[in-house]
């Protein structure tokens, strides 16, 4: 049995859990972060705190340079710009989080136009259950008023998707290059679109609690850099199919918080559209889980 088929050891399975309190956590940091500090203004520091860990990191070469940067736009100010918006938009959390799991399904339906992969049954089974989840949770009145912001978050996803996508056509760089290249395109953009199209930035910071800034600071260190790097080393342990579909459960801790703490209303049907869309996140996520497999036993069996 080989090293990365072997059972996941105790630290491994406390780096997943980690991984998914801080990305969790990080979903209801944003919503409130977003709540004092105009969104724009709130992704560039969060990028900027983060670019002043992640600079010694971004040296050349920089291979397919206009691919990397049309994945380092996508995945920073643009997927990072229109999140926040949307978090500074949408009066409830638990949608905005839920609705954000499409990235899952958009990620395979643009895998399968873009690289030719295959798009089995189950997942196509699971692409329709997903997206009439959200389409369902959007109809509840209590989030009707998120809609806006819900699809946003949907666009965000889709944004997310295509820059995964792209990053399995582009030869490897190292993770926490790209996190630094990401920041430092990400940062100087958000700030600008802040002082174009934002006002009373000053005022807004100067009135911000603690707790914003907590927040701002989460983001930028815990997530981007502490989660980000626990990811990588997992992922260079072990494959992605094998640790990616713990990480569904981070939807469960931030619509925790969500409930608990940020007033967010439940009803039945937010439950049974949420519900919905992660049971059809979790089988497009599953079902290409098992297509990889099945792929390497190939492989396997064919080698002399």
């Amino acid at each position: 049995m080989s090293s990365k088929s072997s059972p996941l050891t105790v630290v491994e399975y406390l780096a997943i859990l980690a991984i998914i309190l801080t990305w969790g956590i990080n979903n209801a940091a944003a919503k409130v972060a977003t709540a004092y500090l105009p969104p724009m203004l709130m992704g560039g520091l969060r990028f900027a705190s983060a670019l002043a860990f992640l600079f010694p990191f971004v040296r050349p070469p920089f291979p397919e340079p206009r691919k990397l940067l049309t994945i380092v736009m996508l995945t920073g100010p643009i997927h990072f710009g229109v999140i926040y918006l949307a978090f500074s938009m949408g009066s409830s959390l638990s949608p905005l989080v839920v609705a954000s799991q499409l990235w899952i399904p958009f990620t395979a339906i643009f895998a399968w136009r873009m690289l030719g992969e295959t798009m089995r049954l189950p997942a196509v089974v699971g692409l329709g259950i997903a997206f009439l989840g959200v389409a369902w949770m959007s109809l509840d009145p209590h989030a009707a008023g998120d809609l806006p912001a819900i699809l946003l978050i949907v666009f965000a996803g889709a944004c997310w998707a295509v820059a995964t996508v792209l990053v399995r056509k582009t030869p490897g760089i190292k993770p926490l290059k790209m996190q630094g290249m990401t920041a430092l395109i990400a940062a100087p953009s958000l700030l600008a679109m802040s002082f174009l199209f934002e006002h009373d930035q000053v005022a807004k910071m100067q009135a911000a609690p603690p707790i914003a800034w907590l927040c701002v600071l989460f983001a930028g260190l815990v997530s981007t850099i502490g989660a980000s790097a626990l990811l990588f080393w997992l992922v260079q342990r072990r494959e992605a199919g094998r640790v990616t579909p713990y990480f569904l459960l981070t939807p469960l801790v931030s619509c925790t918080i969500g409930v608990l703490f940020l007033d967010d209303k439940l009803t039945a049907q937010l439950l049974i559209g949420g519900g919905a869309t992660m049971v059809g996140v979790a089988l497009v996520a599953l079902t290409e889980k098992r297509a990889k497999a099945a792929a390497e036993a190939v492989v396997e069996t064919a080698s002399p």
